[in-house]
């Protein structure tokens, strides 16, 4: 969309391409900074949540040892984007999207209304935090990463990761809990300086190849629209020129990385505006940080590819794109409604014959029989090969469940 109120550096344009040359070169190489390790206590990342649901998450993220508020951040941003509403036309529901028999046993009423309502985001947040504990529980004499194993659980059922002694061999399972824990990082508030990544300049000098390109509206520099870019298909297409695959949209865009802070800034961030600062949803617009308060944007309708100042009212933070960021975000199809990565769920060739099968969650479970459960399995939970479960991963992937789309 329209970039608001955006300082433009026209009539500087030629001085500042040529300073920004050195410049990006100097921040994408001569910067330090640390990789980020996961914690299970770690605090949400400003703007990565909508405001309403942040405490929430933050306090349910905190129910047992095996998840965290960014782990169920990231599991609602990959099962709804935080919608509420969001309906599955296989029937899963709500934020957290549960199928009708899992919200019978693990339903919560988190605001004390009296009723367990899978359409209220709180009641949503606290069922899946709840949910995802109790498959702890059921694998935790399961040796190997504790987290891991329960969103291995979730996907494939707790019987598939006993049977496995730890996450079973199905690429979808596999994909789904290199995922979310990927993504988890992205609603991770960072303690360390962001580590600084070796494709940002390459995504520069392509974008900066692209100066005085007229923008359009869905743009995403095909033939056929000679070339022409809006302002997320710009920073798809730079970061798809150094081997990254970003999603379409600039609000999804927004996730694929660590956040730094703006004094953290560095060339070849992506750097996003949204019309409510207080919640990621409206995000509209996306650039590509060059340095000196300055970005490369396709701004809007009638303008050209340039350099614009990045200090402005609607200006919501910074993404410092990563591979595994990037690799771990779901995809919008052609309708806006979401594809999880990771699909179909194939088994690893190299692995024993047991390929996984739907079950009744919308996730998998191994075709050949499983062991009984662990004797810590909640009764309600029927004795099947998985648990009904919401479907997983990503719910989304598996039934479409719509989420509004904004274009740059």
């Amino acid at each position: 969309m329209v970039l608001r109120k955006a300082g433009t550096a026209a009539a500087a344009a030629g001085v500042v391409a040529v300073g920004f040359v050195g410049l990006v070169t100097m921040g994408t190489y001569a910067a330090s900074g640390t990789p980020q390790a996961s914690a299970n206590r770690a605090a949400l990342s400003p703007g990565t949540v909508p405001a309403a649901y942040q405490a929430a998450i933050q306090q349910w993220g905190a129910l047992c040892p095996e998840i965290s508020p960014p782990m169920l951040a990231a599991q609602l941003y990959q099962e709804s984007g935080f919608d509420p509403k969001a309906q599955s036309g296989v029937g899963a529901q709500g934020m957290a999207q549960f199928m009708p028999a899992t919200w019978a046993s693990y339903g919560t009423d988190a605001d004390g209304d009296g009723k367990k309502d899978v359409w209220d985001p709180f009641d949503a947040i606290a069922s899946a935090a709840t949910f995802d504990c109790a498959l702890a529980r059921d694998v935790a004499k399961v040796p190997g990463d504790r987290q891991a194993n329960m969103l291995a659980a979730y996907n494939a059922g707790p019987y598939a990761v006993t049977r496995y002694n730890g996450v079973p061999p199905y690429k979808e399972t596999q994909g789904y809990v290199r995922n979310i824990q990927a993504m988890a990082r992205s609603f991770t508030a960072p303690t360390a300086p962001v580590e600084v990544s070796a494709q940002s300049a390459g995504a520069i000098y392509f974008a900066q190849s692209k100066l005085g390109t007229p923008y359009l509206w869905g743009g995403e520099g095909l033939p056929s629209q000679n070339g022409r870019f809006d302002c997320s298909g710009l920073t798809q297409a730079a970061y798809a020129s150094v081997g990254i695959t970003l999603p379409r949209v600039a609000n999804d865009q927004w996730y694929a990385g660590p956040h730094p802070s703006r004094d953290q800034l560095r060339p070849g961030d992506l750097v996003f505006w949204a019309t409510d600062l207080n919640d990621p949803r409206s995000i509209h617009h996306v650039g590509i940080y060059v340095g000196g308060g300055y970005m490369i944007n396709a701004p809007h309708t009638g303008a050209v590819i340039r350099y614009d100042k990045i200090d402005t009212r609607e200006y919501i933070g910074a993404t410092r794109v990563t591979s595994d960021g990037a690799q771990a975000l779901p995809t919008r199809n052609a309708d806006g409604s979401v594809s999880a990565p990771s699909r179909p769920g194939a088994q690893d060739p190299t692995t024993p014959p047991a390929a996984p099968a739907a079950a009744p969650g919308g996730g998998t479970a191994p075709a050949t029989p499983a062991p009984a459960g662990p004797a810590t399995a909640p009764a309600a939970r029927p004795a099947a090969a998985a648990p009904p479960a919401p479907t997983g991963p990503g719910a989304t992937g598996a039934t479409g469940t719509a989420r509004p789309a904004a274009r740059g």
